[in-house]
């Protein structure tokens, strides 16, 4: 392991001697922004035209580029503003700052028609979907307002982890293998509503993108995807203010300068209040949110910026007087933005991450609470070597504490006790180093290496099994079982109870055919020591997190992609085609009839298994005209093994793979948006999905006097297909006014057909027949919404 590092390193110093070693080169350098409030920009263009060479600017609106000395003609694209060009005379190191207008505000500068894709097609960089808040925002609007997730599960790859259930699914993978990242702060829980909304506020949100492969060495821990997330600066050149009012729920956002052209503020809150009506209807069932974003930012000066952003969210459920349940994330974020020089740019960070949840059992006058925090330190360098290299490396630590469960009685009747599970506790560090090359005018590469550790620490009592089996094979009744401790050892705290590393190397190449196409491959090896024990198939409330020990393996994913992209007619059609084909090692896996809620000895429930997943995925654009949108498909397979450990014993389904509870294997979503005149827009999102693996009873007999049922093989049915239209239209009294009170109504309806998806299928004996039947739960049926959105 040592001399791969040393090797790499050595490749990292000899690309470092031949951009020192080659001609005379000046740099051109700045920041990017929103020319009305100052908010800088992710992933603006900036190509020089002669040289048939970009860069783009990185998740702080900085760019650098390196190249000879010369006259040269700067192009400087970003979607959902005027492209802009200048001419400039490159005999000296120049920073410039660039101000882009939206395309909604008339430009005096010249603008040109160039090519805006030149640097996509070009980039090594797959697998991948950027979205901008204004491509958000074009999206039809269901409940009144767009969503962040909402806008994702159209992408080819990311299904629903299920109707009533939070999370999402890519690639084949499960919810809990999905990095996502606000402000670079870890959100465990991305939904509301059991998925009904998002956690993210859009009016808040600034940038998204997704990365589903070939993902850059600078992100770790998890092994399907990475959703990296960036709020909104806010305004500092002028006071504003926008939001919504709906049927469901309103929102507001406030920003401003702190002083005008170097600080401001940002404060957004939203929040449902549909349980209001149910009372009006002598209802006591209740289910709302609510939640609160804010972001400062100052600048200290020309090489020094301070960020300060947050979050806070809960939800709250109650059935009744039998339970309530609250849940949700705080995050925190202190950030310094660095400039060494025109070519160097830092980040250090200090965050704060912490998932809670909270359950009240009335009936059992019991009180649950479980959650996990982290705490984060992460300093992230770019490095700008030329116009053909570039650098990325970084260092990053993170201590977890997770409270696997607290019971206390709910009031002074309970006849519970207190009850602490074990508290667990971990340390993850890592390095990485990367590098984005341009090998030929049409071959550029993106290769890079991360290793990562991680320590799973005491202050805890470990049960020890005999021959270190937490789990038995009972031959007998060919079943799993508990096995009994045979002792137990005490680890102090910060004693090490387990410790893991891995190297985990990424690489991306792209090959451009001309100026229209290119074919593209990756490979990423991931490394993700979190495990979310749940016996359901998504990202519900009621998961607990557990980390990595001498039971509970890493995760380890290998993952390769090929892919072909191409653009039609001046970029008014877009295609894009990838095949992709993953597996992981270690992948937890239950045993029948697992105890996981209050378990003390998870271990003792779960066995080490596989998982793969391969498919090919379409995705085809319009991006002009009155018609706009995209149609995605994804024909894919996702499945799980867990063979036994010796030849004796059957493993998990008898060993053999089986689909895992989030495989589906069509997803269709078309997403159309017609502009029918200034003030009329219309939208509508189509979803087709194969429905979830389960497991149905095939049988049953009598034991006792008690009956037993049977069991198919694990995930050999499927359910219903899962399918709906969602319609919205938008109205804007007065399109011509840029200034001062603005607004639209937004009108929708999700699931205009009112399809009865299933969330699940339970089964029963008919009271009046005495026959077994089969019966559907549904949860959401057509909701219609108007919400009256404004600013000013």
């Amino acid at each position: 392991m040592r001399v791969l590092i040393q090797l790499f390193l050595a490749t990292m110093l000899s690309l470092f001697s031949l951009a020192a070693s080659a001609q005379e080169k000046f740099t051109l350098s700045g920041t990017i922004s929103d020319h009305e409030g100052n908010e800088t920009l992710i992933g603006v263009n900036v190509y020089i035209s002669e040289l048939k060479t970009g860069v783009s600017t990185n998740e702080y609106g900085f760019y650098s580029i390196s190249v000879p000395k010369g006259d040269y003609t700067v192009v400087i694209t970003y979607v959902g503003y005027q492209q802009i060009t200048e001419s400039i005379s490159l005999d000296r190191d120049i920073k410039k700052d660039i101000k882009l207008d939206s395309d909604t505000e008339q430009l005096e500068t010249v603008t040109v028609k160039a090519d805006k894709t030149v640097t996509n097609i070009r980039k090594p960089e797959m697998s991948t979907n950027k979205l901008t808040i204004q491509q958000i925002r074009k999206m039809p609007a269901v409940m009144g307002e767009v969503d962040v997730l909402k806008s994702i599960l159209q992408l080819p790859g990311v299904t629903n982890a299920g109707e009533g259930s939070a999370g999402f699914n890519v690639r084949g993978g499960s919810a809990d293998q999905n990095l996502i990242l606000l402000d670079e702060a870890t959100i465990y829980n991305s939904s509301h509503v059991f998925g009904f909304f998002s956690v993210f506020n859009s009016d808040a949100i600034k940038d998204l993108k997704l990365y589903k492969g070939g993902i850059p060495a600078r992100f770790g821990g998890r092994v399907s995807s990475v959703l990296d997330i960036y709020q909104k600066e806010g305004n500092s050149d002028r006071f504003h203010m926008n939001g919504g009012i709906g049927l469901i729920s309103s929102r507001l956002l406030a920003e401003g300068p702190i002083k005008k052209d170097r600080g401001s503020f940002l404060f957004a809150g939203r929040g449902s209040y549909a349980h209001l009506f149910l009372k009006l209807a002598d209802n006591q069932n209740s289910a709302y949110f609510y939640d609160l974003n804010t972001k400062l930012s100052y600048k200290l000066n020309a090489n020094n910026n301070l960020f300060l952003s947050g979050y806070f969210g809960r939800d709250v459920f109650k059935l009744n007087e039998i339970f309530s349940n609250t849940y949700g994330n705080t995050v925190f974020n202190l950030r310094w933005n660095h400039l060494y020089s025109d070519k160097l740019f830092s980040n250090l960070s200090s965050i704060y991450s912490d998932y809670y949840y909270g359950l009240d059992i009335d009936a059992g006058g019991l009180k649950w609470e479980s959650g996990i925090k982290n705490y984060n330190l992460k300093y992230d360098f770019r490095h700008y070597l030329n116009d053909k290299l570039k650098l990325s490396y970084g260092v990053n630590a993170i201590y977890y504490q997770f409270n696997p469960g607290t019971v206390d009685p709910l009031d002074a009747d309970s006849g519970i006790n207190h009850k602490q599970l074990d508290r667990k506790y971990a340390f993850e560090p890592s390095v990485y180093i990367q590098a984005e090359q341009d090998i030929t005018a049409k071959l550029s590469v993106n290769y890079g290496l991360r290793y990562s550790m991680f320590q799973r620490l005491g202050e805890q009592t470990m049960s020890i099994y005999d021959h270190n089996q937490a789990v038995n094979f009972n031959s007998e009744l060919q079943i799993y079982e508990k096995a009994e401790a045979i002792g137990t050892k005490y680890y102090g705290s910060g004693k090490t109870i387990a410790k893991f590393d891995n190297l985990e190397p990424r690489v991306a190449v792209a090959y451009q055919l001309d100026d229209n196409q290119s074919v593209k491959a990756s490979y990423n090896r991931m490394s993700q020591y979190l495990h979310l024990i749940s016996n359901t198939t998504s990202a519900t409330p009621l998961d607990v997190w557990a980390p990595s020990d001498a039971f509970i393996k890493p995760e380890i994913l290998d993952q390769v992609a090929l892919g072909y992209f191409r653009n039609f007619k001046n970029e008014a059609y877009s295609l894009e085609v990838e095949t992709f084909f993953k597996k992981i090692k270690n992948r937890a896996d239950y045993i029948d009839g697992a105890d996981l809620i209050a378990n003390n000895n998870i271990e003792q429930v779960i066995l080490n298994g596989k998982a793969r997943s391969y498919g090919v995925e379409l995705l085809l654009k319009k991006n002009e005209g009155r018609l706009t949108g995209f149609a995605s498909y994804t024909l894919s397979r996702s499945e799980q093994k867990t063979p036994g450990r010796t030849a004796a014993e059957t493993g998990i389904n008898n060993g053999d793979w089986y689909r895992a509870g989030y495989d589906k294997l069509h997803n269709l979503s078309v997403t159309g948006n017609y502009k029918l005149n200034e003030k009329w827009s219309f939208g509508g999102i189509f979803t087709l999905q194969s429905g979830k693996a389960v497991t149905y009873p095939n049988g049953q007999y009598v034991y006792g006097g008690v009956v037993v049922p049977t069991y198919e093989a694990r995930n050999s049915s499927v359910l219903p297909a899962y399918h709906h239209l969602d319609v919205s239209a938008t109205y804007i009294p007065h399109p011509e006014k840029k200034k001062g009170w603005q607004s639209e109504w937004v009108f929708s309806i999700y699931n205009l057909y009112n399809r009865s998806n299933a969330a699940s299928m339970s089964f029963r004996q008919n009271e009046t027949t005495g026959v077994n039947e089969a019966v559907r739960l549904s949860i959401f049926g057509l909701i219609p919404s108007v919400t009256y959105n404004f600013k000013f």
